[in-house]
């Protein structure tokens, strides 16, 4: 329901500076107003747009003061939702916050859904879909360059491509309609061939920014990096030599790590989701043994894994148990404890055909972490390597221009467009008639459609916005 008046606590709670509450509809000012009174008897209806007044919240039935506040007063339609939106600056604390709301609510608001604002700034046209979702990636960035990619959405990078290529979809649909809805006019091949061109071109940059996903959704969901091994090896101490930081408890009795730990990690920009996990060994002690459990289910659906093998101890069986295990994922093994003597020469040798990437560390010095993180960004999204030794800018894909995928939704949708006017190809090529090369052109045209919104359902704004937190 757009004709209704939402709000929400748009700040999180807890002590802070100052707490937002929120309001967007056509009665958002005159709910404020009823609840607000200015020292000098000023009016919010009165007030010009963006604007902040000072005053006082009260209790209507009681009487009494809420809180000392500052009500932003921003007119319709230039605003977030394009709505009226009232936001009221309370003092950031969890009791004046949540008086205020329940005031707005009982005064004619009614609580705001996840992501309703933002719902509301799509279905009024002040932003297409994929620029909505791009403001939770925004919201949820760990890095800089997640940042960037996120705001490069948010500012249209990715809707003006999309809709550049569905206006060149459109104008081949209607070519050949026209031919279909004037069946005596024939088809010159010059123009057939000029239409199977054009459309070979949008194919091409559809191609382009389906691949970009293979590295964009790093962006957003993060690399899943998990550091794997038998007991003992130096997980633990690569996690915290990697954070910089004491994050997992270090001893030397094994089988110390019983869960999964999950930390953020900013590797050249590239938000890194690092794991350290149980020991990988025979037990039969219940706890533990869940541990290992969830180690190898951490391996399955991680991105790339860090086998830690010690240096300076000959293999053992349960090595081998892990390099078995991680055999057929992206890996990387180190051998670690390189500032100790090693075990046995050649022993990058025994371990070739377990892993393409073979590097010796120290958790413990340091040593060999910087080659590391390198390996980790070149073997987990596999990113090309220049002849110099340089490596390419992270979402800098070759013919790109800047615009990279990195929601799954919008890949699937690019995908099926691709695959529709591909066979759109083929009906041309096979000289099926025209009233097919139209449907699949159509097709083509719905799914590219589906990534800002021109083509919807209820459904899929509803798992959209169900993302979002109440008040954005």
């Amino acid at each position: 329901m757009l004709d209704d008046t939402i709000a929400a606590i748009s700040t999180p709670l807890g002590e802070g500076g100052i707490g937002i509450v929120r309001l967007s509809g056509s009665d958002a000012i005159p709910i404020a107003e009823k609840l607000f009174s200015s020292p000098k008897n000023k009016k919010l209806s009165g007030s010009e747009s963006h604007t902040l007044t000072y005053g006082f919240i009260h209790d209507p039935l009681t009487n009494t003061t809420v809180d000392e506040v500052l009500v932003s007063i921003m007119k319709a339609p230039n605003t977030y939702t394009k709505e009226d939106v009232v936001e009221i600056n309370c003092h950031g604390g969890l009791l004046p916050l949540r008086k205020t709301l329940e005031l707005v609510l009982r005064n004619g608001a009614r609580l705001a859904e996840p992501g309703e604002f933002t719902k509301r700034a799509f279905l009024n046209g002040r932003i297409d879909l994929s620029q909505a979702e791009a403001v939770i990636d925004l919201i949820r960035a760990k890095t800089d360059e997640s940042r960037e990619a996120a705001l490069e959405q948010l500012s249209g990078g990715l809707s003006e491509k999309i809709v550049g290529l569905r206006e060149r979809i459109a104008s081949l649909c209607a070519h050949i309609e026209a031919y279909i809805d004037f069946p005596d006019e024939e088809i010159e091949p010059a123009s057939m061939e000029s239409i199977r061109n054009e459309l070979h071109s949008i194919i091409d940059a559809l191609m382009l920014l389906s691949k970009s996903f293979e590295e964009g959704r790093f962006f957003r969901e993060g690399l899943k990096v998990v550091i794997v091994g038998r007991p003992n090896v130096g997980k633990s101490s690569l996690l915290n030599a990697l954070l910089n930081r004491d994050r997992a408890i270090v001893t030397e009795i094994p089988g110390t790590t019983r869960d999964v730990l999950e930390e953020y990690l900013n590797i050249s920009g590239l938000p890194v989701r690092i794991m350290d996990t149980a020991g990988i060994r025979e037990t039969h002690e219940m706890a533990e043994k869940e541990g290992v459990i969830r180690s190898l289910r951490a391996i399955g659906d991680a991105d790339l894994v860090i086998g830690i093998i010690d240096g300076t101890n000959a293999l053992h069986e349960e090595d081998f148990v892990v390099l078995g295990k991680i055999k057929e994922k992206k890996s990387i093994v180190a051998l670690n404890k390189s500032d100790l003597p090693a075990a046995e020469d050649g022993l990058e040798k025994s371990l070739a055909p377990y892993s393409e990437t073979i590097l010796r560390i120290s958790a413990k010095t340091g040593a060999g972490l910087d080659l590391l993180k390198e390996a980790i960004i070149d073997v987990g999204i596999g990113h090309p390597i220049k002849a110099s030794g340089e490596r390419n800018p992270i979402g800098q894909l070759e013919g790109s221009d800047g615009v990279i995928v990195t929601n799954l939704r919008h890949k699937v949708a690019i995908d099926n467009a691709f695959n529709a006017l591909n066979n759109a190809s083929a009906a041309i090529q096979s000289s099926l008639p025209l009233e097919i090369v139209a449907m699949e052109m159509r097709d083509g045209l719905d799914r590219v459609g589906e990534v800002v919104g021109a083509v919807t359902t209820e459904d899929i704004l509803n798992r959209i916005f169900s993302e979002f937190c109440i008040g954005k």
